[in-house]
């Protein structure tokens, strides 16, 4: 493959879009990123403008390719914001609803009925999901009932249905595709992921007719060939850009992406993602984990037609609890300041902040808000309660790790970490500390769009395969002054401390659930 060569990937996130363009050797060379409007109609209801999306996708591209003039673009991929639910019009190609958002709780009154028919374990042994408003299922049929004639035309087979990529695929190709992959199927409450096929018994149970669904396919696959042009004008000079017959041979949902993008490919390896919220994915393998913890089981990213499967747990709020120290009780003016107060008290002592604003997610399992600040007279200061609030991130996510060890009875050798919070150095120590382990945190920390451009470029015959990936990931970290080189943390305490603290946490844990 020429140097040239590279590969478009667009990383279609809740509230902006990112176009990323990577070479041979996997680096991103150019992006481009593009905002779009949310949508809150009622309390508790988050929607989108699937128009907007696509906007916004085709913006950042623009701002891209402002960028770079010489492209020889050989694959696309595709990773998408997760169970946010569309319908559009088969002939006409226009949504019939706004998009539903992963985040939007107005059919947690079905999902509630839906327990109450005794179903749950049903649900849960075929889609490896729990009952919930967040999944795509119920925000289906919730369209379906509530937009006039829709339901008809959908048995008649007039209506498509789809999640993000779906939608991204259907415009990319003209209309000429409707298909999703395994990793977005299995979270929309409809799919089994023992079959890999749309389950007959969950379609009738949620009431989704099968016409509206799209064809399945492995994550690595030719999903299609772009019909896609774009007059772009730079102020300078104009040119022509044109994406027609480029092959669309990667897509996922985002965290699996940034599972294969951190190249956690091997069972018992995992990643952190750290955001408003952290997501933990443990790589399972062939083996699909029942888990008795309140994980997810889930499908991760596969490069054939042989199921990966993966545990997934969330910590409901990471990043939003320092945006809390600076919005809700103002004691600092940055996120960043955190870390600056963290490297000048060495240690929080007696401090702890549990941040269940939206209650606790595995393995507690606490449902309603609530939140305990458990300060001592010396703590209540603010600059002693940044520190603790940072702190409650890495204990969150330590209980699910501890979560996922008790299920599958790995072990696991590191943890590897990207979003925006994995940029604190204090928190990335806490956490290896707090783990036992080593963090391990990549420059290039793009792993959602880098999880697409893998995808998309072994499918197109840019790599070999995943172990060509992970030389070249080697070789980056180990090049001294390379601008990709991999910073590790390695633990500072011993088992005593991190005991005697995992202990301390939980006590502040059960204070909350008391």
């Amino acid at each position: 493959m020429p140097n040239t060569a590279c590969i478009l990937s667009i990383d279609q996130g809740t509230t902006g879009t990112t176009a990323l363009l990577a070479d041979v050797q996997g680096n991103i060379i150019a992006q481009g990123y593009q905002e779009f409007t949310q949508y809150y109609p009622h309390p508790g209801w988050v929607e989108h403008d699937p128009e907007e999306i696509w906007n916004a996708t085709l913006q950042a591209i623009d701002v891209l390719f402002a960028k770079e003039n010489a492209l020889n673009i050989v694959a696309i991929g595709i990773a998408n914001q997760r169970e946010t639910t569309l319908v559009w019009d088969r002939k006409t190609g226009k949504p019939i609803y706004p998009a539903i958002v992963w985040q939007c709780r107005r059919t947690a009154d079905k999902c509630a009925l839906l327990e109450k028919q005794g179903i749950a374990e049903e649900i849960k042994a075929k889609t490896g999901l729990v009952i919930d408003a967040y999944f795509s299922g119920t925000k289906v049929a919730w369209i379906l009932d509530h937009v006039s004639g829709a339901r008809e035309r959908a048995e008649r087979g007039e209506l498509a249905f789809g999640t993000v990529d779906t939608w991204l695929l259907w415009k990319l190709t003209d209309g000429a595709v409707h298909k999703t992959d395994y990793t977005n199927a299995s979270r929309t409450l409809l799919f089994n992921i023992n079959t890999l096929s749309w389950d007959e018994t969950l379609l009738e149970i949620l009431n989704v007719p099968k016409a509206i669904l799209p064809e399945v396919c492995p994550s690595a696959s030719n999903f299609g060939t772009a019909s896609f042009y774009r007059n772009f004008w730079l102020k300078t000079f104009g040119k022509n850009i044109s994406l027609d017959g480029i092959p669309i041979t990667g897509m996922a949902g985002d965290q699996q992406a940034a599972l294969l993008g951190q190249l956690c490919t091997k069972p018992g390896m995992a990643k952190n993602t750290y955001g408003t919220g952290c997501f933990l994915m443990l790589n399972t393998g062939a083996e699909k984990v029942s888990t008795k913890t309140g994980l997810l089981t889930t499908l991760a990213c596969s490069l054939d037609e042989n199921p990966v499967y993966a545990l997934e747990g969330s910590v409901f709020v990471a990043g939003a609890a320092v945006q809390w120290l600076r919005d809700g009780i103002a004691i600092i003016k940055s996120a960043s300041e955190t870390e600056e107060i963290a490297s000048r008290i060495p240690d929080s002592g007696e401090v702890f902040v549990v941040p269940a604003f939206t209650g606790l997610g595995a393995p507690y399992g606490i449902p309603m808000p609530a939140v305990l600040s458990s300060l001592n007279r010396e703590g209540a200061r603010a600059n002693r309660s940044s520190v603790p609030t940072l702190e409650s991130i890495a204990y969150q996510s330590a209980d699910i790790v501890s979560a996922m060890l008790t299920d599958t009875e790995m072990t696991l050798d590191g943890l590897r970490v990207d979003g925006g919070a994995a940029a604190n150095n204090f928190l990335m120590q806490f956490q290896a500390d707090i783990l036992g382990i080593n963090v391990e945190r990549p420059a290039q920390i793009e792993s959602t769009g880098l999880g697409a451009t893998y995808l998309a470029g072994i499918t197109a015959g840019v790599w070999n395969d995943i172990e060509e990936l992970e030389a070249n990931r080697t070789e980056q970290a180990r090049l001294e002054g390379s601008a990709l080189k991999t910073r590790v943390f390695s633990p500072q305490i011993d088992a005593k401390q991190r005991n005697e603290k995992l202990a301390q946490w939980k006590k502040a844990v059960q204070r909350v659930m008391s």
